[in-house]
């Protein structure tokens, strides 16, 4: 197929140049009825804001130009069927779960996965059985499975009703993930991926393999992460006769909002064709881009870039991550995210001879970095390493359990009744059935001592946690 169309983004094209009158949804009527404040920034892209009006399809029920946008996706990623997604990744794992998992069925779960996954078990019921991942001492922070962890999941849960997995995590670092599929398809067990922060993977062999390319049953992408698509953009990729298509649709369905967003699924459409037409001499350009702004940083003093697997993943480390993020951000530079030690950098996917900032960037960055300590920190591991593990009460259970909140210092042994998630990267510390551990109220410290952002825990500033109060270790 030819992937340099843009049926839906032309489409909505044509609508916008006829100048018809609106007598529909949405209330801005093209862009007519407006603040005056906005006028400015949003009047062209609400002349594509439409809705499911004669010539511009039905996204739950797609036949004219969104279906031949998912159909160019579905080719793009030789797939046996892809979806858009307007909800972001989010709303792809909550649909892949709960159309491959029912109500008490045992999950093998990767246990450094996003917020969205633990969500999603929790919807369906299920019960998962939580796989602690190996821990990066070069970065500091959680990284994918080893084998042997997985084969040991599985002998003891033989009846496990999927794998799901974590592939890239939020720094770019990647694993082994084929010798998983391999292993679980062996066992007759499916394998889901949320690959967020892989959809450009397929873009050449600069980057890893894809987990579509891999072999996954299920794989969910955030395309506005690394594609130049709108936030909450995402595909959802199916490629498997062990989730039946028809539960996965109806979820999407209904998870999804009966009004998408035209523009978003436009822009959706204009990544796709984006992507599909990288070429070698793109891949050519963006290397030597990306290797000279790399190089530029790792002549600085007082940072250590790490090496990664992924290149748009840029991590420094210093002797603050947090403290050089705020001083990047005073200087105009504003990073995907910060830990203890390291700051991310999330680096554009260019194509040939196009324009960037790279260069003045890595000058403001020289800049920023000549006033911080000449100290590079060494992490110091803060994972708890769990092993195989399981929820000490089901979902069920907890439903209708009364909880209270007790000092920090005196939950070890209890079992926690809220999320804590530091964010980002949005991997839960804490889930509700947990038992919660020493290492955990020493992480929940440090990171509070470091002024981390967590989400969940609405007393940890005043010391306090959410516990169930039936229940101890």
């Amino acid at each position: 197929m030819d992937q340099s169309k843009t049926p839906l983004y032309s489409r909505l094209v044509g609508h916008a140049e006829r100048k018809s009158l609106s007598f529909h949804v949405p209330g801005h009527k093209n862009g007519a009825v407006f603040h005056d404040k906005g006028q400015s920034f949003f009047n062209d892209i609400l002349k594509l804001d439409g809705t499911e009006i004669t010539g511009l399809d039905d996204f739950h029920s797609p036949e004219g130009v969104i279906l031949e946008a998912e159909e160019l996706l579905t080719d793009l990623y030789k797939t046996e069927k892809s979806f858009f997604l307007i909800n972001g990744s989010t709303v792809g794992n909550l649909a892949m779960i709960l159309a491959a998992v029912n109500e008490d069925d045992v999950v093998l779960v990767q246990r450094n996965s996003h917020k969205s996954i633990m969500n999603a078990l929790r919807l369906a019921k299920a019960r998962p059985v939580f796989i602690s991942p190996e821990f990066n001492r070069e970065y500091g922070v959680a990284a994918g499975l080893n084998y042997s962890s997985v084969e040991s999941a599985i002998q003891q849960y033989p009846g496990a009703k999927a794998l799901i997995l974590t592939y890239p995590n939020y720094y770019g670092l990647t694993y082994d993930l084929k010798s998983l599929i391999d292993m679980a398809h062996r066992n007759h067990i499916p394998v889901l991926v949320d690959e967020a922060h892989g959809v450009h993977f397929i873009a050449g062999d600069y980057f890893p393999k894809s987990a579509v390319e891999l072999g996954a049953d299920l794989v969910v992408q955030s395309a506005h992460k690394t594609l130049p698509a709108m936030t909450m953009g995402a595909f959802l990729h199916y490629q498997t006769e062990r989730v039946p298509m028809s539960k996965l649709k109806f979820y999407l369905q209904a998870l999804q909002s009966s009004s998408p967003s035209y523009p978003l699924m436009a822009s959706l459409d204009l990544a796709r064709s984006y992507l599909g037409s990288y070429n070698q001499a793109d891949l050519s350009y963006l290397k030597a881009v990306l290797q000279k702004f790399q190089v530029s940083l790792e002549q600085l003093e007082s940072i250590r870039v790490l090496p990664g697997d992924d290149p748009l993943k840029l991590t420094i480390r210093s002797w603050s991550g947090f403290e050089l993020q705020t001083r990047l951000e005073a200087k105009g530079i504003f990073t995907e995210l910060a830990d203890p030690y390291n700051v991310l950098l999330v680096l554009p996917l260019l194509k040939k001879n196009m324009a960037h900032y790279l260069q003045e960037a890595a000058a403001n960055i020289k800049e920023v970095v000549s006033t911080i300590p000449k100290i590079v920190n060494q992490p110091e591991s803060k994972l708890t390493d769990k092993g195989i593990s399981t929820l000490a009460a089901s979902y069920k259970e907890m439903e209708n359990q009364p909880s209270e909140y007790i000092p920090l210092e005196e939950a070890a042994g209890r079992v926690c009744a809220e999320q804590i998630i530091p964010y980002p990267p949005g991997i839960p510390l804490c889930l509700p059935g947990e038992f919660i551990t020493e290492e955990d109220i020493h992480t929940i410290i440090y990171l509070i001592g470091k002024e981390a952002k967590i989400q969940g825990g609405d007393y940890l500033h005043a010391g306090k946690i959410n516990v169930f109060q039936s229940w101890r270790m």
